[in-house]
């Protein structure tokens, strides 16, 4: 019985339950689908207010959009209207000058008229005239003319001549006086020593052991040594000594520094070779500013670029057949400055000019091209004058001298390089030397005479008149350039001038 009770106590309590969460369920799903109905009368009202939102806006865009459209179209009316309002105006002024021009042209042809009318009456009175004249003198125009013409030729070519003679005798023997006075003054004043300069350098030793510690293990000490400088090391069986040779001075004067900084210091290996390297580079460069630096001084030339005045330095290690070429610089500043004071021109320019003429030289052997050009781009790059531009291009005859100071200056350069004793040549070879030049001239069949000047760096040659005639003057001196190419050793070049003239000689009694 308490079983059956328990059962049924169960099952209604059961049943219960489900009624109750039955109606649990339905009241909350009457709930949702009343917050869902909200919901979406909310967002009904939002979107229809968006909605209207959006149409007001895209009204008020459109609105102003339109109005500045309109506004646009207003300030495009009024330019077109400016515009046309400009090319009337334009229009009426070309009507106006055309107007004026017509009138111009009008009275222009009227004046030509006129003239035209007045020129053909000159015309006819001036052949009345000519007519007259004839009449009178019984001789016709061009007779008339011809007479005077010659009386006048005749009289105007003897006083001509007359003068030419005069102002030429004159002439060469003032120039030839003064040029010798102004020459010999300046060498006088100037007295420069000058030295044999060798392309090798000679390393002295402390004995013969240290060769082999400058060749190292397998030969790494001098590959270095060689590889760092760029000079080549000659080590043979001259006892206490080793050879630097190399085409650049200045790398073989860094050579030898180092060098020697090594012998003394006694540790020789790579990393200390370059440093010593470095150390003689620093002391190299030094020493051509100073250099520089003294040839300025010496010299009297002030504000040169530093550039310059280092590549003045390098100069003291260049050598041109065996004369020092920073020497030789300082030699035709003296001598160009000195001619040029005698003459009244400018010594000041005078002097930085032949102190820079061969500044090429300091880098021809790291640019292309010859002296006179890299000289003339050193000048440019450095912001020389002008002047001494064109005294650097003329000082070997590339340019036609146009200043004075360019002629004293290719004058004070052979001077100092071409008189003996100046190069590594003995007097007895520049004797024979120029011998040689004026026998090559002699050979050939119509000279007269020949004369070596300028020591030994033109040949001026007479032929005879009634032998040779311009074209065999032409073909002589091509000869002779090729004869003196092929058979004589100089410095420099040479310059063949051929004369041929004839002279009309005659004596007043």
């Amino acid at each position: 019985m308490e079983w059956i009770i328990s059962i049924v106590l169960a099952v209604l309590g059961f049943g219960g339950g489900v009624v109750y969460r039955k109606n649990i369920a339905e009241a909350k799903i009457g709930g949702a689908e009343e917050q869902a109905r909200q919901i979406v009368d909310d967002a009904t009202r939002d979107a229809e207010a968006k909605r209207r939102e959006a149409v007001l806006a895209a009204k008020d865009e459109v609105h102003q959009m339109r109005t500045e459209a309109e506004r646009e179209n207003r300030d495009r009316r009024n330019e077109l209207q400016r515009l046309e309002r400009r090319l009337l105006q334009k229009e009426e002024s070309l009507d106006r000058k055309m107007e004026t021009m017509e009138r111009k042209e009008e009275a222009f042809q009227r004046r030509e008229e006129e003239v035209e009318r007045i020129r053909v009456d000159l015309a006819e009175m001036l052949q009345k005239q000519v007519s007259e004249l004839e009449r009178l003198s019984g001789l016709t125009t061009d007779e008339a003319r011809s007479i005077l013409l010659s009386n006048v030729e005749e009289e105007v070519k003897h006083e001509m001549a007359m003068m030419i003679k005069n102002i030429e005798n004159q002439a060469k023997e003032e120039a030839d006086k003064r040029a010798r006075e102004i020459i010999s003054l300046a060498i006088q004043r100037c007295a420069a020593d000058h030295v044999a300069e060798s392309t090798v350098s000679v390393v002295a030793l402390p004995n013969d052991e240290m060769k082999g510690r400058i060749i190292g293990r397998e030969g790494r000490n001098i590959r270095t040594l060689e590889t760092l400088t760029g000079i080549d090391l000659i080590i043979d069986d001259t006892p206490e000594a080793v050879i630097l040779s190399g085409f650049d001075p200045v790398r073989r004067e860094v050579a030898r520094v180092a060098l020697e900084k090594l012998i003394l210091d006694g540790r020789i290996h790579p990393a200390r070779i370059e440093e010593m390297v470095e150390k003689a580079q620093k002391e190299v460069e030094q020493r051509l500013r100073e250099e520089g630096e003294q040839a300025t001084f010496e010299t009297g030339v002030h504000g040169l670029h530093p550039e310059l005045i280092k590549l003045l330095g390098r100069l003291k290690w260049r050598t041109s057949y065996g004369q020092n070429v920073l020497k030789h610089s300082i030699e035709v500043a003296h001598l160009a400055g000195l001619m040029a004071s005698e003459l009244g021109a400018d010594p000041i320019l005078a002097r930085r000019a032949g102190l820079l003429h061969d500044i090429g030289k300091a880098a021809d052997h790291e640019v292309e091209g010859n002296h006179v050009s890299i000289g003339m781009d050193l000048a440019k790059k450095y912001r020389e004058s002008r002047d001494v531009i064109h005294c650097i291009a003329a000082h070997h005859g590339d340019e036609e001298p146009r200043t004075i100071e360019a002629v004293l200056v290719a004058a004070a350069d052979a001077v100092s390089a071409a008189r003996p004793g100046a190069r590594r040549e003995t007097l007895e070879s520049y004797i024979k030397r120029l011998q040689k030049l004026e026998e090559i001239a002699d050979s050939f069949e119509g000279v007269e005479k020949s004369f070596a000047i300028q020591a030994g760096r033109e040949i001026r040659i007479m032929v005879k008149p009634d032998k040779v005639d311009d074209a065999d003057s032409l073909r002589i001196v091509r000869e002779i350039v090729k004869r003196i190419e092929s058979e004589l050793e100089y410095p420099g070049h040479i310059k063949v001038v051929v004369i041929r003239e004839t002279r009309a000689i005659d004596y007043a009694k």
